[in-house]
């Protein structure tokens, strides 16, 4: 009797485990609500969510689906591993484990292909960068996002200021009726550090005088930019990337541990 009775002793669920992986997660929880909420209040605010055929009519990339995709798997994540933790649930512990086991994987695979396949990552960077030049006037956060990233980088375009011709607006044609016709954004300008107020109109037929190109606006293209700041920031991008990675890894080992425990204490019934 005393022997079952020292071994139901010592088969038990660890405390700091348990409520350790529920604060780690509670956390995720709510940062993947708060996402989750902005993405589908921009989606409202744009009339998306009341006609969500306009989901596929943008024919670039909206920032939006950022939000909701990574705000949604955050929130899943959060709340398997929050409430398999609190309530001890094996399967909601497991499915933490594995989902969060196989973003892992995808991100690793997906690291190692961007690193064997530089040369088609580069093309696809480029295909990317043009086809949201062409829809740059469609969406308000596309392009929020685009002059951003222009004046970020200091760049103009995927290659150079004359990939602005793919957009409706900034076409140099003859029959292009557009006040914007043969410039390009205000996030392409080099901004006078005595100006306190954007001059929205700075770009507007700038590519009419090449020659003073310079003297106006950035002639690099953003896809050059994004390699050498990349480049730069390499230690950084990489510290970030390990970090990231740690965190996953030590979830998984938090949620196997607390599933050997739940398993060793059910054992002992």
């Amino acid at each position: 009797m005393s022997r079952k009775h020292h071994h139901l002793k010592g088969a038990e669920v660890s405390c700091c485990v348990k409520y350790f992986l529920f604060g780690f997660n509670i956390v995720f929880w709510l940062l993947g609500a708060a996402f989750l909420g902005a993405g589908l209040w921009a989606w409202a605010e744009k009339g998306v969510l009341s006609n969500l055929s306009a989901i596929t009519d943008l024919g670039g990339f909206d920032p939006v689906w950022l939000f909701i995709v990574v705000g949604g798997v955050m929130f899943i994540l959060g709340f398997a591993g929050c409430i398999g933790a609190l309530r001890e649930n094996t399967l909601l512990l497991k499915f933490f484990s594995v989902f969060l086991g196989l973003i892992f994987f995808l991100e690793l695979t997906t690291g190692i292909l961007a690193f064997v396949f530089k040369d088609w990552l580069k093309d696809q960077l480029n295909f990317f960068i043009n086809s949201n030049v062409k829809a740059y006037r469609d969406d308000i956060d596309l392009q929020n996002l685009i002059d951003c990233a222009q004046e970020y980088w200091s760049c103009c375009g995927a290659h150079g200021p004359d990939d602005w011709d793919l957009n409706i607006y900034f076409n140099c044609t003859e029959p292009n009726p557009s006040r914007e016709r043969c410039g390009v954004p205000f996030s392409c300008c080099i901004k006078d550090p005595a100006e306190d107020v954007i001059n929205t109109q700075c770009g507007y037929d700038v590519r009419l005088q090449k020659l003073d190109w310079q003297k106006y606006i950035y002639t690099k293209g953003c896809v050059g930019q994004f390699e050498k700041w990349l480049q730069d920031k390499l230690i950084i991008v990489a510290g970030i990337f390990v970090g990231v990675a740690l965190l996953q890894i030590f979830g998984i080992c938090l949620a196997q541990n607390l599933v050997s425990d739940v398993k060793a204490v059910k054992a002992n019934w």
